[in-house]
């Protein structure tokens, strides 16, 4: 269960920001958008608005990339640079280090892991708080690294993990290469986030692909992709041996996808889509025609079996997926439905989380969130990306200088429309 995520001088964002999934006081509306694992509540779903170059992008990116380097940093060479991206539209800012945070729920512990980097580690920390006050397990300065007896692992194993640390590897990476056990705990916690975005498109696909031997998860794909009403009526996987010759125009190789099946064998799997056919009056008979998804279907059909196996996973397991952009090539409709898979308690059972950016602004009249699900994403007077919440603003009374915060029942998206809540282009005058 994540519970928070700090980032500051990275690309576009400048100070500070600060992504909580904590419930806000005092906000009654949709009780069901709030779940509680060991004691501590969180929301199922937080929405990023903003316009184009706003930064909301940015914030998930910075997900993303500390995702990435706990899972790679302990394979870099000695010489490969860490992938620092500063604040650079203000002086002095290329000079501080890059900041990451993250609070989440794990095995009933609470966790705090952080890292300060530019193009080598500069500080690392992990606290865990279980019963009674946080402690730490452990605080990394440069090269020095101090364990607490907190961090549960023989001392011949951590001496070998300090050792092994390297300027520009995680020592949390390194602990779970030594398969030091929480660490590993920690690892896997991050490497089951779930990412959706433009650069992820093949490995999307190819994760479809290799979940098709899971015959759960294979049939609420295809429950999912009937129900999305896009006219297919089953999905399936037509199956090559890796030495198979076919060049018909249909299965291209680039669209061919090689994965390692039950019995060892490499084969190329094809995802194939099955509609009905009609006969000459127009009436449904109970032949089908099939065909390669890839090839003929359209591209909200593709985006919606290309995330599926994300969406579908991150609610089996309780995960946390993050989507950017999830309208992109997708019916508003269709869009509206996604969002619902985790707002339904009945549904969404483990706690699955859901953390998007998107311009749908139906989404703020149709998708029933809280108000302090709604985050908008704004550059301020020196182009550094700012975020807040709807549930953050207040009304001014000028006669009694009384405040008020934000009705839950007000028109949500006429009000964002008008600017009211920021967090929308200001467009200047064009002339020829």
């Amino acid at each position: 269960m994540l519970i928070e995520f700090r980032v500051g001088n990275y690309r576009s964002i400048g100070e500070e920001q600060v992504v909580s999934l904590v419930p806000a006081l005092k906000q009654r509306d949709y009780p069901d958008n709030v779940f509680q694992k060991a004691g501590y509540d969180a929301l199922n779903v937080i929405a990023f608005y903003g316009s184009n170059g706003s930064g909301k992008s940015n914030l998930l990116m910075a997900m993303v990339l500390l995702e990435e380097l706990i899972a790679l940093s302990s394979r870099f060479s000695s010489v490969q640079k860490l992938p620092w991206e500063p604040f650079l539209l203000r002086e002095g800012w290329t000079e501080k280090p890059t900041f990451f945070e993250i609070t989440f729920i794990l095995n009933n512990n609470r966790y705090r892991y952080g890292v300060e980097f530019k193009t080598t580690v500069q500080k690392e920390w992990l606290y865990r708080k279980s019963v009674g006050r946080e402690v730490p397990v452990f605080l990394r300065e440069d090269d020095v690294i101090d364990t607490s007896s907190a961090f549960k692992a023989h001392a011949k194993v951590i001496d070998a993990a300090i050792e092994s640390t390297k300027q520009n590897s995680l020592f949390l990476s390194i602990c779970d290469m030594l398969n030091i056990e929480e660490a590993t705990e920690i690892f896997k916690w991050f490497s089951s986030v779930g990412i959706v975005n433009d650069k992820n498109k093949t490995e999307l696909e190819t994760g479809i692909i290799s979940m098709w031997d899971d015959a759960e998860l294979r049939s609420r794909i295809l429950d999912y992709m009937v129900r999305m009403k896009t006219g297919i009526e089953e999905i399936s996987m037509k199956v090559y041996d890796q030495d198979d010759t076919d060049t018909t125009i249909l299965l291209r190789e680039s669209k061919k996808q090689s994965v390692v099946n039950p019995q060892g064998r490499s084969e190329r799997r094809v995802p194939m889509a099955s509609h009905f056919i009609y006969d000459k009056k127009g009436k449904k008979t109970t032949n089908t025609l099939s065909w390669p998804v890839e090839e003929f279907e359209s591209s909200g059909t593709k985006k919606a079996l290309q995330i599926s196996g994300a969406i579908l996973s991150t609610l089996m397991q309780g995960n946390v997926l993050i989507i950017d952009e999830i309208e992109a090539n997708m019916h508003p409709i269709m869009t509206l439905d996604t969002i619902n898979l985790f707002l339904n308690k009945d549904i969404n059972k483990y706690g699955a989380q859901l953390i998007f950016t998107t311009h749908d602004t139906n989404l703020l009249s149709y998708a029933k969130l809280r108000r302090d699900q709604i985050y908008f994403a704004e550059k301020n007077g020196w182009e550094s990306t700012e975020i807040y919440s709807l549930s953050d603003f207040k009304y001014l009374n000028d006669l009694d200088g009384s405040t008020s915060k934000e009705r839950p029942d007000t028109d949500k998206e006429k009000r964002y429309i008008e600017g009211r809540y920021g967090a929308v282009p200001m467009l200047g005058k064009f002339t020829i």
